[in-house]
């Protein structure tokens, strides 16, 4: 039997991973792919098999209307903020005001975050950088990555000082190597549904189904919150 293939959004990889692990010891052969949701969508639009998809619900949606995913079976994880991360064991800059964020953003000598060109959390900082009025002063301190995971590897692995990192919350609560500071301000916060769908191609929607399931039912509600989830009933 084929491996159920899953494309995911990196938002979504700390609550994957470890059903993927239970999954595996009750036999099943199963792998996933993690990126920016750009370019999970691309990956499925370019033919690679897939089972189960996870983006922004707004994707999913577009997807379904393309008949790329199953009409009626997205089911939404959760919504997720955005937030700011430094190194653990580094001093924790003040992020509650957009006016203390505004000061150490531009204190900082490195920011890194997801690329804006195909992730969601990219984007928000661009746009938050646009409304403090700090983007043309930011822009050589940033370095994009390709997802919010591989921007926390790097922040981890940095001997840099001053460094932060902005990215999905559920990437930076992942990371034990990373201190979360807190969520952006109100003021410039945009979260984000993520939803999973089963891919039109499916080869074993059965399985995917069941993926879909115990991810998304209200087993999981405990751990999809700890990642940093957040529920609208």
């Amino acid at each position: 039997m084929a491996a159920v293939r899953i494309l995911s959004a990196g938002a979504a990889q700390a609550v994957v991973e470890p059903l993927m692990a239970a999954f595996k010891q009750e036999g099943h052969d199963i792998k996933a792919e993690f990126s920016a949701v750009g370019a999970m969508k691309a990956r499925l639009l370019e033919g690679v098999p897939a089972d189960l998809i996870i983006l922004s619900g707004a994707m999913i949606d577009e997807l379904i209307a393309a008949g790329h995913v199953v009409a009626g079976s997205r089911a939404d994880l959760g919504k997720v903020g955005t937030g700011v991360a430094v190194r653990a064991g580094t001093p924790l800059p003040d992020v509650k005001t957009t006016d203390a964020l505004r000061g150490n953003l531009l204190a900082a000598r490195k920011i890194v975050c997801p690329d804006p060109g195909t992730a969601t959390a990219g984007k928000i900082v661009m746009s938050a950088l646009e409304c403090m009025g700090i983007a043309e002063q930011a822009r050589p301190k940033l370095q994009f990555f390709p997802n919010g995971y591989a921007a926390m590897k790097w922040l981890a692995a940095s001997q840099g000082t001053l460094e932060v990192g902005v990215t999905q919350n559920t990437e930076i609560k992942a990371n034990k190597d990373v201190t979360y500071v807190g969520p952006l301000p109100d003021e410039l916060q945009m979260k984000t549904t993520y939803s999973a769908g089963l891919c039109a191609r499916a080869k074993d929607l059965d399985t995917a189904r069941l993926f879909l399931m115990r991810l998304t039912g209200p087993a999981n509600r405990t751990a999809l919150a700890a990642a940093g989830y957040e529920f609208v009933d």
